[in-house]
């Protein structure tokens, strides 16, 4: 017997009082809805290899451009891009997929996304079905990620966007990932990365490397968490991200064969953990309304 067919995955633009934002989109039932949320110079189509299966356990799925990334055209305004304020993007997101029902939602921050979706629990709590935090941390971005971004400052300030992309690639010529990189999707990261904001770059840069530790807050809000991570993360170190996980009381996954980006690194392994923790925090929900 054949596998039955996966959602179709669709993209589409949602108005928003701060302007539009652009969403890849599958919908496989009416289960608490999802949604996916990048990281500091990613975009909706980092999910694009998990998108259909997730949906595919009958919830309706959307992973989201940040304003400013790639296909969400952002202000030039640096003060529009607080965690406030992506934070309500996010929540603007999540009521559109609940619809009339005003349910709760699940939330995925993958990196400095991971940022950005707990300042949404954080603003209404009472929206949020679960968090997950993927390759994400408690504070502030350190160590060489951090000191990169420091470097390419004046870079930006200097070159633009374009002379950015070029120095990223450079030093990222020596991974093997780089090098086996298929020429189409090297292509589209060039594209992707152009296309963004430069004034969303350098904001959200300046989030990521001042973001205070709000795991206290966050814990005190109720809301179910995972922590998961590549065994490999190079930007918040696995340590930290158990620490984390263990300070929220949250369930904690490491990621097999992934280093910062999971559901690109390993796919099927993150729908699992996925599928898994969101059925948990549903059967959670259901068992409380009882």
């Amino acid at each position: 017997m054949s596998e039955p067919a996966l959602p179709t995955v669709t993209r589409r633009d949602l108005d928003t009082p701060a302007g539009p934002l652009a969403l890849l989109e599958a919908a496989g039932g009416t289960g608490t809805p999802a949604v996916l949320v990048p990281g500091y110079t990613g975009s909706k189509e980092d999910f694009a290899l998990v998108l259909a299966a997730l949906a595919a356990t009958g919830r309706r799925v959307a992973a989201m451009d940040q304003r400013g990334q790639f296909e969400s055209p952002g202000p030039d305004d640096p003060a529009a891009y607080t965690v406030e304020t992506l934070a309500a993007d996010v929540n603007a997101v999540a009521a559109d997929l609940a619809g009339r029902s005003g349910g709760p939602v699940h939330l995925l921050g993958h990196s400095f996304g991971g940022l950005v979706t707990r300042g949404a629990v954080l603003a209404d709590p009472t929206a949020v079905a679960s968090l997950v935090l993927l390759g994400s941390g408690p504070a502030a971005i350190g160590g060489e990620r951090r000191a990169r971004m420091e470097a390419l400052r004046p870079l930006l300030a200097e070159g633009g966007m374009a002379a950015v992309y070029e120095r990223l690639e450079l030093l990222a010529a020596g991974d093997a990932r780089t090098a086996n990189r298929p020429p189409e999707l090297t292509a589209f990261l060039r594209r992707r990365f152009l296309a963004s904001s430069p004034v969303a770059l350098q904001a959200m840069g300046d989030v990521l490397r001042t973001e205070p530790d709000r795991v206290g807050a966050l814990r005190e809000t109720g809301v179910p968490v995972l922590v998961a991570y590549g065994e490999g993360d190079d930007s918040w170190t696995p340590a930290v991200q158990a620490d984390m996980a263990e300070r929220l009381h949250a369930r904690r996954v490491v990621v097999p064969g992934a280093a910062h980006s999971p559901a690109v690194e390993n796919p099927p392994a993150t729908v699992g953990i996925l599928r898994e923790f969101w059925a948990w925090a549903d059967a959670s929900i259901q068992s409380r309304a009882r």
